[in-house]
C-alpha cells in the first residue's frame, strides 16, 4: 500500500477532531442540532487552517442517517461513501481551473436534479475568488433562491477579491490561524499515535514555523521525519531539515554589529551560508528576534505568553535586552524588515545581506536619519565613558627617530573680515540653533584658500552636518548678519590622529576672543 502523507492521514472524520476553529464548529453543529441549515456559506481564511475539511464534515453531518450530537456517525452508508470520496451528494470544484461561465452553467444544470439519495446536494467550490467575473453574475441567482436540497459551500483565501452580491448571499465564517500551543499540542497526540519520538523543543518550532497552517505543519513533521526515519526527532535535526538558525546564533551577530565587528560579522554568515541556512528565511528569523528584544524592552509585564522562547533563552534575551535602547532596536528591525521585502527577488542574496550587515556596522557610510542618529548615540556613550581619542604630539620618521612635525607658515595678514569674526565667534553662533550651535562652538577657527575663514572639525558626525551645502549657507547668513558683509567659509575635517596646532594655523591665538556666552 503506497503510503498517506500526514495531513491527509490525519484529516479530522468528526468535528472534535477540528482544532482550534471552535468558534465556528460550536455554529455550524448547532444549526445541524436544531435544523436551522443555511443555503450558501462563505469560509475565509489563511491556507491549512481547516476551511475544506470542515466543508466536507458538514456535507457528510447533513446527509448522514444518524448523526451524534451534530456530528456524522461515521458507521452509515452514506458517511462512508462520502469519505470514499464516491457520493454523488458532495460534489468539489476547484474555481481555480473551472473559472468560466460554462463550468458554472453546468452546477446550475444540474442544481435542478434532487439527490439520489441522501437529504442534500453540497457543492464546495474552493478558491471561488478565482472565478471570473461572468461565471460570478451566472452563479448570482442560483446561490440566492437555490432548491431546498442544495447548500453552497464557497471557501477562499482571498475574500477581497469576491464581489460584495456574492457576499451578501452567504453567511460569513472567519477561520482564525491556529495557535503554536493548539498545533504543538495536535502533533504530538498524531507522533503518539505514530510512535515516533520527538523532543518538545522541535515541535514547538515546527508548529512556529508553521506560520497558523495546521496543514502546512504536519507537512514539516512529515519531511523532518523521513529525513532522520527511524531517529528521535531532536531540535538541531528539525533545524538542519528546515535550513533554520538557532537564536544563539542572532545574539552573536547582534553583539558584532555593536562592536563594529565587520569581519566576524562576515564570518558568521559565512558560517550560516556553509551549514546550508535559506538566507530569506535567515532575515525573516533575525526580525522576529529583534521584535522579540524590543517587546522584553517595552513591556511592564511577564511577556511569557507573548514570545514563544524557552525559559533560558527568555532570560538570555531580557539581559540583551537591558544593554539596547528601544530606538535602536526599531532601527535594525526597520533595516531588516526592508532587507526582508528586498531579498526575496535578488540574485545576489549573500551580497545584499554582507552589505547590510557592514551598513549597520559602519553607520558613518551612510547620510541617513538613521545613521546620523546612531553615530550621535555612539559618540554619547564614549563621553559618557570618558573615552578621550589620544592625539600624537609627535610622530616617528622612517629612520625610527622621532621627527617633529612642520608648523604651517603664519600669513602675512589676516583679513580685517576674518580677525573680526575670531574675535566675536561666540556671538555669532550664540544666534545658531541646535544642534548647529553645538557643532560650531566645537569647530577650531583657521584660515583656508584665499584667506577665507575654515571651520576644522575633529568629530565626524559634526563634518558631515556642516558639509551639507545648506548648513553651510546657514553658517554664512550668521557670519553676514553679524558683519553685515558677505563672508564665505571652508571646512575641513581634522584626520584622526592629526594635531590641530601643527597642521593648521590657529587663528584663535592670534586673536583676542570675546567672553564665552552660556547656552540656554
Amino acid at each position: 500500500m503506497s503510503y498517506t502523507a500526514l495531513y491527509r492521514k490525519f484529516r479530522p472524520d468528526n468535528f472534535q477532531d477540528v482544532k482550534g476553529q471552535e468558534h465556528i464548529v460550536t455554529t455550524l453543529k448547532n444549526q445541524i442540532k436544531a435544523d436551522r441549515i443555511g443555503h450558501a456559506y462563505l469560509f475565509t481564511g489563511t491556507r491549512g487552517t481547516g476551511k475544506t475539511t470542515i466543508a466536507k464534515l458538514f456535507a457528510k453531518t447533513v446527509n448522514c442517517e444518524h448523526p451524534v450530537d451534530g456530528s456524522p456517525c461515521g458507521e452509515c452508508r452514506s458517511c462512508k461513501t462520502i469519505a470514499a470520496g464516491a457520493s454523488l451528494n458532495v460534489i468539489e470544484i476547484d474555481a481555480a481551473s473551472n473559472n468560466g461561465v460554462d463550468n458554472i452553467r453546468e452546477i446550475i444544470d444540474e442544481v435542478s436534479f434532487s439527490p439520489v439519495e441522501g437529504k442534500y446536494k453540497v457543492y464546495i467550490i474552493d478558491e471561488v475568488h478565482m472565478l471570473s467575473i461572468g461565471a460570478f453574475n451566472a452563479l448570482l441567482k442560483t446561490l440566492e433562491e437555490p432548491p431546498a436540497y442544495v447548500i453552497f459551500i464557497l471557501a477562499t483565501t482571498e475574500v477581497h477579491k469576491i464581489p460584495i452580491t456574492i457576499l451578501s448571499r452567504c453567511q460569513r465564517y472567519d477561520f482564525k490561524r491556529i495557535g503554536i500551543d493548539t498545533i504543538a499540542d495536535r502533533l504530538r497526540e498524531l507522533m503518539e499515535q505514530e510512535q515516533v519520538k520527538v523532543e518538545e523543543k522541535a515541535l514547538r518550532y515546527i508548529a512556529k514555523t508553521a506560520d497558523g497552517s495546521m496543514r502546512d505543519a504536519l507537512s514539516l513533521l512529515d519531511q523532518c521525519i523521513a529525513f532522520h526515519f527511524g531517529e528521535e526527532l531532536t531540535y538541531d535535526k528539525v533545524l538542519d531539515v528546515l535550513g533554520a538558525v538557532d537564536t544563539e546564533v542572532f545574539g552573536r551577530l547582534l553583539a558584532m554589529i555593536r562592536n563594529h565587528d565587520v569581519t566576524g560579522c562576515v564570518s558568521l554568515l559565512e558560517e550560516v551560508v556553509m551549514q546550508g541556512r535559506e538566507l530569506t528565511q535567515f532575515v525573516t528569523d533575525i526580525v522576529w528576534y529583534l521584535r522579540n528584544l524590543l517587546l522584553a524592552k517595552t513591556s511592564d509585564t511577564d511577556i511569557e505568553n507573548v514570545i514563544d522562547i524557552s525559559s533560558d533563552n527568555l532570560v538570555r534575551l531580557k539581559e540583551e535586552a537591558q544593554s539596547m535602547d528601544a530606538e535602536e532596536i526599531m532601527r535594525y528591525i526597520r533595516i531588516f524588515s526592508e532587507l526582508s521585502g528586498q531579498i526575496k527577488y535578488a540574485t545576489q542574496k549573500r551580497i545584499l545581506v554582507e552589505m547590510t550587515l557592514i551598513k549597520l556596522c559602519k553607520p558613518q557610510m551612510e547620510t541617513s536619519n538613521d545613521a546620523i542618529v546612531a553615530r550621535i548615540q555612539e559618540v554619547e556613550e564614549k563621553i559618557e565613558k570618558g573615552i578621550v581619542q589620544a592625539v600624537p604630539v609627535e610622530v616617528q620618521s622612517s629612520q625610527g627617530q622621532t621627527a617633529p612635525i612642520p608648523k604651517p607658515v603664519l600669513p602675512k595678514a589676516i583679513p580685517e573680515e576674518v580677525k573680526e569674526i575670531v574675535q566675536n565667534w561666540n556671538s555669532v553662533v550664540g544666534d545658531a540653533s541646535q544642534p548647529l550651535k553645538s557643532y560650531l562652538k566645537s569647530a577650531k577657527l583657521s584660515l583656508g584658500g584665499d584667506n577665507r575663514l575654515m571651520l576644522v572639525i575633529e568629530d565626524g558626525v559634526a563634518y558631515d552636518y556642516l558639509s551639507m551645502t545648506e548648513n553651510q549657507q546657514v553658517v554664512e547668513n550668521l557670519i553676514s548678519n553679524f558683519l553685515q558683509k558677505e563672508v564665505s567659509i571652508s571646512v575641513q575635517r581634522l584626520e584622526q590622529g592629526a594635531d590641530f596646532a601643527t597642521s593648521y594655523i590657529d587663528l584663535t591665538r592670534l586673536t583676542t576672543m570675546d567672553v564665552e556666552i552660556e547656552e540656554e
